[in-house]
């Protein structure tokens, strides 16, 4: 008698929920999520606000599940929803510092697992979204040396290394940032690779720089400021503000020009190498001589 009560009070409650619908059913919505940021000092997360809709005159006990992939995340586990409402929740999910630019896949689901208290099973509500992480640009400049000491007119190639610490692929310009002073110094300057593009945290792109010191008249001795910089292409491009990094590099030209002495020693070498070799022709010329029979005087016989 107590198990047929028992059955009759189950199938009393469970009667509502089949007359008004086998399954329960909700409907799942999320908006698409901020771009997340991830270089140094980022949040390095980002927010999907999703909706819950229970179109239905039952309570209903809603599971939520979440798929980020590489992505942390964070949500609720469970939420009940009153017949006929809608109720709203949040998911954060989160980047690695420095993580690469690209797209990640979210996937929210929610299923009802209790309408009315009784247990059911129906199909769950699925919401796809992209989390996108942004690029960024940083980028640092180096020099093997940062002071140099040459003479007046010599040439010499400086090397700077440029590393590219964003998050992605990007394009460095490169130029003298006082190239008009150092030239009207006196100074010859030329680069070669002008761009140059480098792949997220590679190893550093080696950029030259041919240079000529100041052929003044007299005595040099003075310091000089040289300027190299490197300019991210992408910040100017999409973020608004230039990123930029400036190396210094000190050159002090100490020494004599005098216009026409390389012709004047030029002569001189030229001169003491024909010297010589007329001198060794003399040698040689009479040690042939020498060398030559020479007749008997008549006299010793």
């Amino acid at each position: 008698m107590i198990l047929v009560v028992y059955f009759l009070s189950t199938w009393a409650a469970a009667a509502p929920v089949q007359a008004q619908g086998a399954v329960p059913d909700i409907t799942l919505t999320c908006d698409q999520p901020q771009p997340i940021d991830v270089y140094p000092g980022a949040t390095r997360s980002s927010i999907i606000n999703c909706r819950i809709e229970n179109p239905t005159v039952h309570q209903e006990k809603v599971r939520i599940q979440i798929q980020a992939g590489v992505l942390a995340f964070s949500g609720p586990a469970t939420m009940s929803i009153g017949g006929g409402s809608e109720v709203s929740f949040q998911v954060l999910v989160r980047a690695e510092l420095r993580a690469p630019e690209g797209q990640h896949q979210v996937t929210v689901s929610a299923e009802v697992t209790m309408a009315n208290g009784v247990p059911v099973t129906s199909e769950p509500s699925a919401a796809n979204v992209m989390a996108i992480i942004r690029q960024f640009s940083r980028l640092r400049v180096a020099s093997e040396v940062a002071f140099l000491q040459l003479r007046p007119k010599v040439d010499y190639n400086l090397v700077f290394d440029v590393y590219n610490d964003g998050n992605a692929l990007d394009r460095f310009n490169i130029q003298i940032e006082n190239y008009d002073q150092l030239n009207d110094d006196g100074f010859q300057l030329s680069i070669p690779l002008v761009s140059v593009e480098i792949e997220s945290m590679a190893p550093p792109e080696k950029i030259r720089v041919q240079m000529r010191t100041p052929k003044n008249q007299g005595w040099t001795d003075t310091y000089f400021s040289l300027q190299f910089k490197a300019t991210s292409e992408y910040s100017v491009r999409t973020e608004g503000i230039p990123n930029y990094q400036i190396q210094t590099m000190t050159v002090y030209i100490r020494g004599v020009y005098l216009p026409g002495f390389e012709l004047i020693g030029t002569m001189m070498i030229t001169a003491l190498a024909a010297a010589a070799f007329a001198g060794r022709s003399t040698r040689l010329t009479n040690e042939e001589e020498s060398d030559e029979l020479e007749p008997l005087d008549a006299r010793l016989f």
